[in-house]
Order: structure tokens, then sequence, then C-alpha cells
């Protein structure tokens, strides 16, 4: 990331003080949050650092506008700029990843993902029911017909990669709205690598038949070979959706082409702008022609206003990854999560399918004797952010978890290289070497608390900020 001008600090120092005017609890906490993401080690998968320009972005008066409907084509008067700021975002995401059309409404991944569904159900079947019933929309239906055609709908099917495998909530699980708007079944790994199996696949959509399968990741430290999951869809009649919320800047930074990148492949494609692609918070759509239509209905489908001033940050966001060095940086990404995982592998821990090809390093911490809560508190009590996550077949089950999930965006964003994350792999261990899970007053092993021994937090933290310190968070942004 390029120094911060004097100017961005000037615009900063002046917008906490016009907050801190109303409100300076406020202003203060967004102060000590810069203060805190500069002094640890964002190790975070789906997190990253904005630049100040798409920071600043967010806070104009685009806010205040409502504009639902689409580019031209609103429910409000005087949205001629929003058609602007829409219209862009979205050009910049279809020069990007080389799709035929974009939807940049989605206030998030779980939106974009509720948009692709509806879409699909839209264009497989409330499209062919119209056309039955003689009906333009759905408003011209009768009560009978509206009923029958609400029955079509709720009965469908989805396949997606199991949660302890790596897969996500948002694709069929019942704890998520997909999982009641679909009959889900998923595909694994294989037991013994970790990895997957397209045969198993395969077999699972042949028995299954799903309207729709999933493939994409939310912990998988592989690469995935999307052209095939695209025969095996077209071999069941199956739409393919991606979701690419997780290594969306490996694609936009090609260092994910020909077979393992998902735009080619996939009916729609959905991702998050924050995470490796180091935009604002929120959700794209990609699709092909055929579902174009359906899935710029997504407002009032299952979207409310777009937020505009998103929009605006998504445009600036997709603009930067559109620059020579966005490439270099997604390089650098997967170049550091192997550093990660090698750092890792040569002192002895135990990485789920024995490495990585992405930004995921996925650490199985049972050969340490703790769950992944222990390890994350443990972590974090030493200044190293990371997440607990499941790992295939889990004894520890979701909550408790037996792996930690590290993630390399947010640390490249800062400049960290080779070395440092080689040191980063070496904290890590030392930290979760002298971390002793607590007795239950039963005598058994506690799954929650734990012991960290003495000084290993405080030299965790010195080793870190020693690092830190070289590679400084927006460098030149000072707030008074």
């Amino acid at each position: 990331m390029s120094d911060v001008n004097k100017t961005a600090s000037v615009a900063y120092d002046a917008a906490l003080e016009v907050i801190g005017s109303v409100e300076p609890r406020i202003a203060e906490a967004t102060r000590a949050e810069l203060r805190d993401q500069r002094s640890s080690l964002k190790l975070i998968a789906s997190e990253n650092y904005a630049s100040p320009a798409v920071l600043l972005t967010m806070g104009t008066w685009f806010s205040d506008k409502y504009a639902e409907g689409t580019v031209g084509h609103r429910f409000y008067a005087g949205c001629q700029n929003v058609d602007t700021v829409e219209a862009l975002a979205a050009e910049h995401a279809r020069e990007l990843f080389g799709a035929p059309y974009a939807y940049a409404q989605p206030h998030s991944g779980i939106d974009a993902n509720l948009v692709a569904f509806w879409s699909i159900l839209a264009h497989r079947v409330e499209s062919p029911a119209l056309e039955r019933y003689g009906a333009k929309n759905v408003s011209e239906l009768s009560e009978a017909d509206w009923e029958s055609l609400r029955h079509e709908f709720g009965d469908q099917r989805m396949l997606g990669m199991s949660l302890d495998a790596g897969g996500h909530l948002t694709h069929g699980f019942r704890p998520n709205i997909s999982g009641k708007m679909f009959h889900q079944r998923s595909y694994g790994t294989d037991p013994e690598t970790g990895l997957l199996d397209y045969d198993r696949v395969r077999a699972a959509a042949r028995e299954f038949k799903p309207m729709v399968l999933i493939a994409g990741y939310s912990a998988y430290p592989r690469r995935v070979n999307f052209a095939t999951m695209r025969e095996i869809a077209d071999e069941v009649g199956a739409t393919l959706m991606v979701d690419m919320a997780h290594f969306a800047g490996l694609v936009a930074g090609k260092v994910f082409t020909g077979d393992e990148d998902p735009v080619p492949h996939a009916h729609i494609t959905t991702t998050t702008t924050h995470k490796s692609l180091r935009g604002p918070r929120g959700g794209l759509v990609l699709a092909t022609e055929e579902y174009a239509p359906s899935v710029d209905r997504g407002c009032p489908m299952v979207l409310g206003g777009p937020l505009s001033h998103v929009m605006a940050a998504k445009a600036v966001a997709l603009a930067e990854a559109r620059q020579p060095a966005f490439a270099s940086y997604a390089r650098n990404i997967a170049d550091n999560a192997k550093s990660l995982a090698e750092g890792f592998l040569s002192r002895g821990a135990r990485l789920v399918t024995g490495g990585t090809d992405n930004h995921i390093v996925l650490l199985d911490v049972t050969s340490f004797g703790l769950t992944g809560r222990q390890a994350e508190t443990a972590l974090l009590e030493a200044g190293v952010v990371t997440n607990r996550n499941s790992i295939p077949s889990d004894p520890n089950g979701a909550w408790y978890t037996s792996g930690i999930r590290f993630g390399t965006p947010a640390l490249t964003t800062r400049g960290f290289g080779h070395d440092e994350f080689d040191t980063v792999a070496e904290l890590v261990v030392d930290v979760l070497r002298n971390t002793t899970p607590n007795a239950t007053k039963a005598g058994a092993p506690s799954k929650a608390t734990y012991t960290l021994a003495d000084g290993v937090a405080d030299r965790t933290k010195a080793a870190s900020a020693e690092m830190l310190d070289k590679h400084p968070l927006y460098p030149g942004l000072e707030l008074t």
C-alpha cells in the first residue's frame, strides 16, 4: 500500500473532529480501533485493510439516497448520480473478472448469495411457470396459480461442500435461510488427504440430482477445478454457482486462471468485495447473459434500497484492483501462504491437506492438546488475531472446533513477506506449545479455558511489534 499523504491525515482528523463534536466516544473508539489494528498480527482470512480512498468514499452524502431499482429505472427521482456510481462499479467488475454481467447492489456476501439463489429459482421455476400460466409476471397470477407456483418453489435441491470440509453456512445449511429454501446435501473431502475428490462429487450429484451445485469455500486451503465442477453440473442438469468470496482477489489478480478461474465456468458467481479483494464490506453477483435478467431483479426480489455510498467504494476498490500492482499483491498473498504453511510444517505442526495453494492455512491444533477455542483465545492474548475453525470430521464440533484458520491477505497488504511469515509461524507454535488446557471440576481437560505460560504473551507481542514497526499500517497517517 502506498504512503498515505498529508491530505488524507487532514481528512481523517477533520472527520473525527466533526464526529467527536456529537459523540466523542465514537470518535475515540475509532481512534482506538486504528491503534489496535496497527499493533496486532491480523491473520483472519476474511479481513483486510481497505485503502484510504475506499474508506473515505463511504463517508459521503451518497449515504442519504434511496435508489431502489436499477440503472436508469429507479423508483425514486433524483438518482442520476447513483446511476453513474452503480454503472461504474458494474463496469469495473465486468472488466476485472471478464464477466458478461455484474450486479453491484448486494450489501454483503449473504445478500449476494440470496440474490443468486432466488435468481436461479426465478429463472428455472418461475419463468417456465409464468409461460405455462400465460402471465408476464407473478402479479398477473390467480390465487390458485400463485399457490401452485409456491409449491413448485418449495421442492428444490442444492449440493454444496460440507461445513467441516470448508463450506459455508449460506450454502444450504439449516441455521441459514438457504437451508430453508432448499433441500441440501453435502459433499466432503477425501478422509485421508482432505482434498476434494471430484469422482465423489460426481457420484453425489448423480444420486441427489440437485438443481444447484455450489462450489467455493471459506476454509478449504486448496484450489478448485471449476471446469470439472461445470461438467458435473451439466451432466445432472444443475446450475453451477460459485461463491468466490474468499479468493476473489486471487481471481482478480490472475493467480487463479484457466480451470481454476470460476467466472468462465459458472452460471452465477458471487463474492464479497472485502477479504482478498481489499474493498469495502459488500457483495457482487456476476452472471451469464442467460441469468442476467433474473439477477437484475435483486431489488426488490431480495434487497431493499442499495447502499449507494458503498457501491461508490466498490467502484474505487475495483478500479484499484485493475491496476498492475494488484496482480503483484495477489501473487504475494499466495506465496506468503506457502511460506506460512512451510513455517508450520518445519516446526512439526499439522496442517489440513498438508499445505496450501491459496490464501488459507488451516492448522489442526489437536496435536497441541488444544481445542480451536483455546488456541484462538491464547493467540489473541498474545496479540495474534485469528479464528477457530472446524476441520474434516471435527471431534470437537462447530463451537469448540479443532482448527485455527489463518489467512495472509491483511499482513500481505502491510508488506509482510517470506521471512516475516516464517517468524509468524514460529510465534504461533511457541504460543500453542506453551498453552495448557485447564481441568474441569470433574477433572477432565476443559475445552474452553487454558493457562498460557508466564512471559509468552509479552515476548510474542515484542517480536510482533518489531515486524509491525517495519511495515506500518497506513504509513504517514497520523491522528491528533
